[in-house]
C-alpha cells in the first residue's frame, strides 16, 4: 500500500508542509538507522532527554516524510504536523500495516457444538472448540487451538489468539483481545486446612465478567470468583504473565504491567497503574489514579492518587528520600561507633575527676 503524504495527511485530520505528491509505504523509527525512502518517522516534542536525543537522528534520517509538532523547524523532508506526533504516528501505522485476520467461516477440523450460536463474520480456526450455548458476536475472530467452554457469551470483533481457553460461563465483552496462552475463568485458588491438616478445596462456582475494550497479554490469567464475579472494567490493559485472582475487581482503563499479581477480592481502581511485578495481597483496595512503581510490594490500601514504591510500599517521596539517603549510612554508622566510643572514654574521664 502506498499513500502520498497528502492522502496520508488528509486521513491523519493534520496539515502538511513541502512535497505532497512524495509516496510513503510504510512507518519506522529514528533509531537503528532503518528507516527507508518510503518510510514516515516522528519526532514528538523536545521535552526530555530522550526526545533531544532523537533529533541529530532527524537530521541523518533516510525517511520519506516525518511528523512533528508544531514550531519544530524542519524543512528537509515533506513534514505532517501534529500536536500529538505519537498518537498521529501510531494511526499512520494502523493504516500501513492491517494485521492478518482469517475470513469469516468454520474450518473443517474445527469442534463447534450444534448448539453454539455463531453470529455472522464469525471465524473458528483449526482443531478450536466451542461447547455447548456458547453465544459468539459477529465479527469475531477465534484462531486455531483455543477451547471455549459451555455457556460462554463472547460479543462482537474480539480476537482470541491461538491457546486462549476460557471456562464456562465467562462473559466477554465487544472488541476484546486475547493473546496467546490466556486464561479466563480457571478456579480461584482457595482452600481451608481440614481437621487433618489437609486442604478443603472451596467451591469456586463465580465467573469472569470482562468489558468491552479490554485486551489481556500472553499467558495472563483470570480466575473465577468464588461466588459472584472477577470483573475487568471496560478499557483495562492487562500486559503479559499477570494473575489477576478470584472476585478481584480491576477499574476502566486501569493499567496491569508485566507479572504483576493481585490477590482474591482486592480492587484496583479506576486509571490505576502497577508496575512490573508488582504484588499486591488479598483485600486491598488501590484507589483511582493511583500509581504503584515497578516491584513495589503492597502491603494496605493506597488512596485515590497516591503514588507509591519499594517493598514494603511507601510514598513515593518517602521512597526517594530514603534510598538518597541510604549509600551514606555505612559512613553514618562509622562515625555513629566513633562518637559513642569518644563519648565513653568521657564519661569514664568524668567519673575520675568526680572521684578524685
Amino acid at each position: 500500500m502506498k499513500l502520498t503524504v497528502r492522502e496520508l495527511a488528509k486521513r491523519l485530520g493534520c496539515p502538511y508542509e513541502g512535497d505532497g505528491e512524495l509516496e510513503i509505504s510504510g512507518c519506522s523509527s529514528l533509531e537503528g538507522g532503518r528507516a527507508g525512502a518510503g518510510d514516515l518517522v516522528f519526532l514528538a516534542p523536545s521535552q526530555t532527554a530522550s526526545q533531544a536525543r532523537l533529533r541529530p537522528l532527524l537530521e541523518a534520517t533516510a525517511a520519506g516524510a516525518a511528523i512533528l509538532p508544531p514550531g519544530e523547524a524542519f524543512d528537509r523532508l515533506p513534514v505532517i504536523r501534529s500536536e500529538n506526533p505519537h498518537l498521529a504516528f501510531i494511526r499512520a501505522v494502523e493504516i500501513f500495516h492491517r494485521p492478518f485476520r482469517p475470513a469469516p467461516g468454520v474450518h473443517p477440523t474445527a469442534a463447534v457444538s450444534p448448539t453454539a450460536k455463531l453470529a455472522p463474520g464469525v471465524s473458528i480456526g483449526a482443531l478450536s472448540v466451542v461447547g455447548d450455548e456458547a453465544e459468539i458476536g459477529p465479527g469475531t475472530v477465534i484462531f486455531p487451538l483455543v477451547s471455549i467452554y459451555p455457556r460462554v457469551r463472547i460479543g462482537a470483533d474480539c480476537l482470541l489468539h491461538s491457546g486462549v481457553v476460557v471456562r464456562e460461563d465467562v462473559r466477554i465483552g465487544d472488541r476484546v483481545v486475547l493473546h496467546n496462552g490466556v486464561s479466563v475463568g480457571a478456579d480461584g485458588y482457595g482452600y481451608l486446612r481440614g481437621p487433618d491438616g489437609g486442604h478443603l478445596k472451596i467451591p469456586q462456582v463465580g465467573t469472569v465478567v470482562i468489558e468491552d475494550d479490554v485486551e489481556i497479554g500472553a499467558n495472563s490469567a483470570v480466575d473465577r470468583a468464588a461466588l459472584g464475579e472477577t470483573v475487568i472494567r471496560k478499557g483495562a490493559k492487562i500486559d503479559d504473565l499477570v494473575m489477576v485472582a478470584h472476585n478481584v475487581e480491576v477499574g476502566e482503563n486501569a493499567l496491569l504491567v508485566a507479572q504483576v499479581g493481585i490477590g482474591g477480592s482486592s480492587k484496583i481502581g479506576r486509571g490505576a497503574i502497577l508496575g512490573g511485578q508488582v504484588g499486591v495481597p488479598d483485600h486491598i483496595d488501590i484507589g483511582e489514579g493511583a500509581i504503584a512503581a515497578a516491584k513495589s510490594g503492597i502491603t494496605n490500601d493506597i488512596p485515590a492518587g497516591g503514588f507509591v514504591s519499594g517493598s514494603p510500599h511507601l510514598d513515593v517521596r518517602v521512597w526517594r528520600k530514603f534510598w538518597a539517603a541510604a549509600p551514606q549510612l555505612y559512613g553514618l554508622l562509622k562515625e555513629f561507633k566513633r562518637l559513642r566510643a569518644r563519648v565513653e572514654e568521657l564519661e569514664a574521664e568524668l567519673a575520675r575527676l568526680k572521684n578524685s
